[in-house]
């Protein structure tokens, strides 16, 4: 029997304004889609006009300059109707969704649904849930004592994942989906008998004692940051999307 790990997976990553979910904007993004270990990946990727600045700090990560994405992306609102339905298809279909740092992608993908489609993520899986494997989450349990950073360039270079276009939107969700696996791999022992919908309960209990302990951790040194336990998805704001 193929053990999740080693089946069909999709990946999902953007490109962004900045880091603040609530009020930036997605730039660009990617799904990526493997059936097996080293197969060709399908991918489709989206370019979008954000209908704001870019700052430079922003085109500096990604390389997406405020005049290229006025010239050649396009209206957020169809891309992010395609972007959910895509996604919801993969659902559909049983296929896990690989996205490192979930609560930001999704979150970010939910403002925009709300704030171009008077929509809302949550309800593109309403019949049937989105599994997500992130490997933030998933590599912080498995390997928690492991000192250092954690960032995807960080997990590709600890699990021999080639990553040679950081911040391009398909790039990094290909070399996510791939370190998925790899984890899937090294952990067999602990994962091989969990299926991915046992999988991603878990890591919302994981997250979130992951969070308690980083809260702790600012406390601890003097830093006022709010860590939000919520995961793959963060809670609803009176002013979200604004």
């Amino acid at each position: 029997m193929t053990c999740w790990y080693e089946g069909p997976l999709a990946a999902f990553d953007t490109e962004t304004t900045g880091v603040d979910v609530e009020a930036d904007r997605i730039v660009s993004a990617a799904v990526v889609v493997q059936d097996a270990p080293g197969g060709r990946p399908r991918v489709s990727r989206w370019l979008v006009n954000p209908g704001v600045p870019v700052p430079a700090g922003a085109t500096e990560v990604h390389g997406l300059t405020e005049d290229h994405l006025q010239r050649n992306g396009r209206w957020p609102a169809p891309v992010m109707y395609e972007i959910a339905s895509q996604l919801a298809e993969h659902a559909a279909a049983g296929r896990p969704l690989v996205v490192m740092n979930a609560p930001f992608d999704l979150t970010l993908l939910d403002r925009e649904l709300r704030r171009h489609r008077a929509s809302s993520l949550g309800r593109w899986f309403e019949s049937t849930p989105l599994l997500v494997l992130d490997p933030r989450v998933l590599d912080k349990h498995l390997d928690r004592y492991r000192k250092g950073r954690r960032t995807l360039t960080d997990l590709c270079a600890h699990y021999g994942v080639g990553l040679d276009e950081a911040h391009d939107a398909a790039a990094d969700a290909l070399a996510a989906l791939e370190v998925v696996r790899a984890l899937g791999q090294r952990y067999a022992a602990r994962l091989e008998r969990l299926s991915p919908g046992e999988l991603h309960t878990l890591q919302a209990v994981w997250h979130a004692a992951q969070a308690r302990g980083l809260q702790a951790w600012f406390a601890r040194s003097g830093t006022e940051e709010a860590v939000d336990p919520a995961w793959p998805l963060r809670p609803d704001l009176p002013a979200a999307a604004a």
